[in-house]
């Protein structure tokens, strides 16, 4: 897979969900988007639509699916947040 996502992107869309985020068991909720850490802060995670991203050292990250719908629906929801942020 190419690398269509920059950590900045990632970073950006991840703090506006911890800012603008509704508080839940998993972590900060926004526009259908979940946003948590794992407890050292090195690696975040964004999930929705059936979609769990993992970004983590060296600008990498992992996406976990089943179907290309399902990512293609979280990366609509991922750019809507980023252009939100950046308005």
């Amino acid at each position: 897979m190419k690398n269509e996502l920059d950590s900045r992107f990632l970073l950006t869309v991840f703090e506006h969900i911890q800012k603008n985020g509704e508080v839940t068991s998993d972590g900060k909720r926004y526009q259908g988007v979940t946003a948590f850490a794992d407890p050292d802060g090195y690696t975040i995670y964004l999930q929705g639509s059936g979609v769990l991203l993992r970004s983590g050292f060296h600008n990498t990250y992992h996406l976990d699916y089943k179907h290309d719908k399902h990512k293609d629906d979280l990366i609509k929801k991922l750019e809507y947040i980023y252009k939100e942020a950046n308005a």
